[in-house]
């Protein structure tokens, strides 16, 4: 078995791995969207007005 067959067929492997990896992993969701990011919004604008209150 010559080196450039391993490393090729190594390379492959390491390629459809990745591939199917991604196709399998779950989609990200948008957290602006969700509950959670909107309670993370609505924190974060009460500070910047409590910041600019303040003076800071």
């Amino acid at each position: 078995m010559s080196c450039s067959k391993f490393l090729s067929g190594v390379g492959i492997g390491v390629a459809v791995g990745a591939a199917l990896a991604m196709s399998v992993s779950p989609k990200p969701r948008c957290i602006r969207h969700s509950p959670a990011g909107k309670a993370i919004k609505a924190v974060a604008e009460v500070v910047d007005h409590v910041a600019d209150a303040m003076g800071l």
